[in-house]
């Protein structure tokens, strides 16, 4: 039977309300992701002999280290390795705390009760509302932003209140907008440094006014810091953690997947407050028995040998460069970010004498299907693209050629500002 049959049956109106209920499926509404691919299979089929420069994705464009594959395939080859990790190996653990104070200076984390492994952090965010969210209970998130954690607050009965990222703060949410009535019901604040897709960094200054805010309204900080030690020119890497009285308010999620080119391997680690690491340690084991101990054994190898994601970020840092120059001489507005793989630009008004943008999906698709350049638009607060610099470039030859590529296709279309 296909799906539109299945659709006749009991099946149908079995679904939970969260995702739709009797009506999962039949909805019209096409997904900001989904628009993107149809448009690049499009732009494909229209132009099946021009490249189509996708810096839409952001996942790194290569593999990690070789070091770290070898670790993978040694520690695989043990028996020892073969059984259930649940919670995860102490190693590991050790290793994610001497990381934190190497890269971050962040002292005083316990490895036995402060830090526990995730598989990666989107499943760890997806399993926090259900330490502490009831039907009722708020979590504030900024936008635009990773909706993970919101999604599952409202899973649960939960509300989601949204706070703007704006230019003129810099990024950063102002607090201070946050009405004392929502944060008095919150349990849960959001925050994501460097941050996706504005590539804002955080600074001490104000981690130091989240941690007072927070314990003002007793609302718990969860940080999301997979970019964090991924910075440029001189920006030392900062954790949420480093900062006096942040562990008393909350924790933070690190991930592989982006430092060291580890996507795949589903790796990452919570760190914190150690009542909050064993709520969701609680949660964690009924919802999963743990990454393959070999890859946490190879992930802790990497932990150790941060020069590795100092290399990473030399690559970014340069890529970031060369595209900031090339948009800005075409009349954009980039600035180069302290942190994280995106460049967030601001979308033109229009065409000259032609098509105007009233949105940056409406830029952002006519890039895709007019300019073959694949990005992905932000509309929550202004109307932005997000340029990934994680496109498919064998080595800097290269990197200058696609971003030479893109001025040349951009040049030839007179944008309003």
């Amino acid at each position: 039977m296909s799906i539109e049959q299945y659709q006749q049956t009991y099946i149908q109106t079995n679904f939970a309300d969260r995702i739709g209920g009797s009506n999962y499926g039949k909805g019209t509404e096409i997904y900001k992701f989904e628009k993107i691919k149809r448009a690049k299979a499009s732009a494909k089929k229209d132009f099946p002999n021009i490249e189509l420069i996708d810096m839409g994705v952001g996942e790194p464009d290569e593999m990690a280290d070789a070091s770290i594959v070898t670790k993978l395939a040694e520690e695989a080859a043990k028996s020892e390795n073969r059984g259930y990790a649940d919670n995860g190996i102490s190693e590991f653990k050790e290793a994610a705390a001497k990381y934190l104070q190497e890269v971050f200076c962040v002292d005083g984390i316990d490895p036995v009760n402060e830090i526990v492994h995730s598989i990666g952090s989107k499943p760890a965010l997806a399993m926090l509302p259900s330490c502490f969210i009831n039907p009722g209970d708020i979590t504030i998130m900024t936008v635009p932003g990773y909706p993970v954690l919101g999604t599952h607050t409202k899973y649960l009965g939960g509300e989601v209140f949204t706070v703007e990222l704006k230019k003129e703060n810099k990024f950063l949410p102002n607090l201070n907008d946050i009405p004392a009535d929502i944060a008095r019901r919150a349990k849960l604040l959001y925050l994501n440094y460097p941050n996706n897709p504005t590539g804002a960094s955080a600074t001490v200054e104000f981690f130091t006014e989240v941690v007072e805010w927070a314990r003002k309204y007793d609302v718990v900080v969860v940080h999301d810091a997979p970019y964090a030690a991924l910075t440029y020119d001189g920006m030392k890497p900062l954790s949420f953690l480093s900062v006096e009285g942040a562990k008393d308010v909350g924790i933070e999620l690190h991930s592989l997947s982006k430092s060291y080119n580890m996507t795949g391997w589903r790796i990452g680690f919570v760190a914190g407050n150690p009542l909050i690491v064993k709520a969701f340690s609680d949660v964690k084991d009924n919802n999963d028995s743990g990454q393959f101990i070999a890859i946490q054994k190879a992930a802790a190898y990497g932990l150790s040998r941060p020069e590795i994601t100092e290399q990473i970020a030399l690559k970014y840092s340069r890529r970031h460069n060369l595209l900031v120059d090339a948009l800005n001489e075409l009349g954009f507005s980039a600035e180069k970010p302290k942190g994280s793989f995106f460049l967030y630009v601001e979308a033109p008004k229009g065409v000259k004498g032609g098509q105007r943008f009233t949105s940056g999906e409406d830029f952002s698709q006519f890039l895709i299907r007019e300019q073959l350049i694949s990005t992905v638009p932000w509309d929550d607060a202004g109307h932005f693209v997000r340029f990934s610099v994680t496109f498919i470039a064998n080595g800097e030859e290269d990197e200058k050629r696609v971003i030479s590529e893109i001025k040349r296709r951009l040049s030839q279309v007179e944008f309003e500002f």
